[in-house]
């Protein structure tokens, strides 16, 4: 996973997570990254500071760092708890409850950057959420 600070046109600032730098490319070619604020789709990458590691080898967290791994926790927890793990038939599973108007409590699982936009652009909602590591 790779996370980037992006900016829009307005020059609205914000930062996402992507399985890696050549899926960014595709999501924001096929115009699928759009701000949060204004809904621009004209995105670009920003100037990012790396992690660095401390003396002690180990790298420096901030406060916000740990809030966000924290609540991005708790959300993991929610979803496998609430939610049925389809695995990698994700995007046909979603499709079926879409498109069968099929009732579902909830389904997650891994889908290719193309699988992702190629159902955003039929209308189904979908996230990318970047799993953490349970013992990190």
């Amino acid at each position: 996973m790779i996370k980037y600070k992006l900016g829009c046109e307005c020059k609205h600032t914000f930062d996402s997570w992507f399985s890696s730098s050549s899926d960014y490319e595709k999501l924001r070619r096929s115009r699928h990254i759009s701000c949060p604020k204004c809904n621009s789709k004209n995105i670009k990458k920003s100037i990012m500071m790396p992690q660095l590691k401390s003396k002690s080898n180990k790298i420096a967290i901030s406060k916000k760092e740990k809030n966000f791994h924290k609540q991005l926790t708790k959300l993991q927890d929610f979803v496998e708890k609430n939610c049925e793990y389809v695995g990698d038939k994700f995007a046909q599973e979603a499709r079926n409850i879409h498109y069968d108007k099929k009732k579902s409590k909830g389904i997650y699982g891994q889908a290719t950057s193309e699988q992702t936009a190629e159902l955003m652009e039929e209308g189904i909602d979908v996230a990318t959420i970047p799993w953490p590591k349970k013992n990190n």
